[in-house]
């Protein structure tokens, strides 16, 4: 699977404090590996993010991201769930 930065994704990543960034790493492993781990708690969105996913990053940070096809996703936002919805 080819994975794929929004700049948009790459500022809110650089704003984050480094633990989140550290933890951002190991969840993009494991999503590397299998997308729907039962920690990742991949789930679609609805509503203005109805063609996206999100990711659970920690308690309350969230990656969503886009099918681009079978074999491309693009990450596109990195927040607290507060800050995204």
């Amino acid at each position: 699977m080819k994975i794929l930065f929004h700049r948009n994704f790459n500022r809110s990543y650089k704003k984050l404090p480094s633990r989140a960034k550290e933890r951002f790493k190991e969840r993009l492993l494991l999503f590397a590996n299998n997308p729907f781990d039962p920690l990742l708690n991949n789930h679609n969105l609805h509503g203005k993010w109805q063609d996206y996913r999100s990711i659970n990053i920690s308690g309350e940070v969230r990656a969503i991201y886009k099918n681009i096809n079978k074999t491309e996703v693009e990450f596109v936002l990195l927040d607290t769930h507060g800050n995204l919805y």
